[in-house]
């Protein structure tokens, strides 16, 4: 009766079943994590990325598994392209009840390197990821509001990164800054939203092993940079995200609004200098 009782309270806790969920950049690193385990949990998940190609084989793994899966091509820069990804989804499934404002791309090396440097920044480079890397979370998040005020709920989780949360040398400076600016957007958005019962949150990931910035991460001497910053003495796998996305994703994070958490090995917890 105990274990009866026990994974009662976990179904409660962390039960996704049925919920309908967009996730962006989801064709492969953490967006495809975060998918895969809303997936798992029975949720009905909406794949979004703007590679084609990699949507689809994404989507089709999952699919092949049994999981409850749709794809749709979006360029999240693209305003328009955001509202219709969000529309559809909820014309499509019924409703909105997750969102993860995960789409994101690498500013290159940061001023650790002569390229990086700031006076080497182009002006296009940066606007380019401004509206991939902060503009499009914030027209996602307006697109997905709309929705969840009218049914009086939701879950926003948005991706940032430690390197918004400190200076970061290894990283470029508009991806540093857009990091940064989307993790005061949580909080900001925050403070209107809980009236609304919507909850947002940002996970601030440390270096993980995925394809961003063409997989830098995948080369042993940079793999190797990062891991030397990291206390855990490693670069994370992206199967690690899992259990903090479900956690804001699910009815255990009831209580949890307005904040930015790490996922970085220990990193944040280095001494300054």
């Amino acid at each position: 009766m105990e274990r009866v009782s026990e994974a009662h309270t976990l179904t409660r806790l962390f039960g996704v079943r049925d919920q309908s969920v967009v996730v962006t950049g989801a064709a492969s690193g953490l967006g495809y994590a975060m998918a895969e385990v809303m997936a798992e949990c029975g949720a009905v998940v909406t794949l979004s990325d703007i590679d084609e190609d990699a949507l689809k084989q994404a989507t089709e793994r999952l699919k092949d598994r049994g999981l409850r899966t749709r794809s749709f091509i979006a360029d999240v820069a693209n305003p328009v392209s955001v509202r219709r990804l969000i529309d559809t989804t909820v014309s499509e499934a019924g409703g909105l009840d997750v969102v993860f404002a995960n789409a994101g791309i690498s500013a290159g090396p940061g001023p650790i390197t002569l390229e990086g440097t700031i006076e080497k920044v182009k002006l296009d480079a940066w606007r380019k990821v401004v509206d991939t890397n902060l503009t499009s979370v914030f027209t996602t998040i307006q697109a997905a509001v709309e929705h969840m005020k009218a049914q009086g709920r939701g879950r926003i989780v948005v991706t940032s990164s430690i390197a918004g949360l400190r200076g970061e040398r290894m990283v470029g400076y508009a991806y540093a800054a857009t990091k940064a600016g989307v993790a005061n957007l949580v909080r900001q958005a925050a403070l209107e939203l809980a009236s609304y019962n919507i909850c947002i949150n940002a996970i601030a990931p440390g270096p993980f092993r995925t394809n961003i910035g063409e997989g830098r991460l995948h080369d042993p001497e940079i793999e190797r940079a990062f891991a030397q910053e990291i206390p855990l003495g490693r670069i994370a796998e992206a199967e690690e995200i899992k259990g903090l996305a479900l956690f804001l994703a699910s009815p255990a994070s009831s209580y949890v609004t307005g904040a930015v958490v790490p996922v970085d090995g220990g990193a944040l917890a280095c001494p300054a200098g």
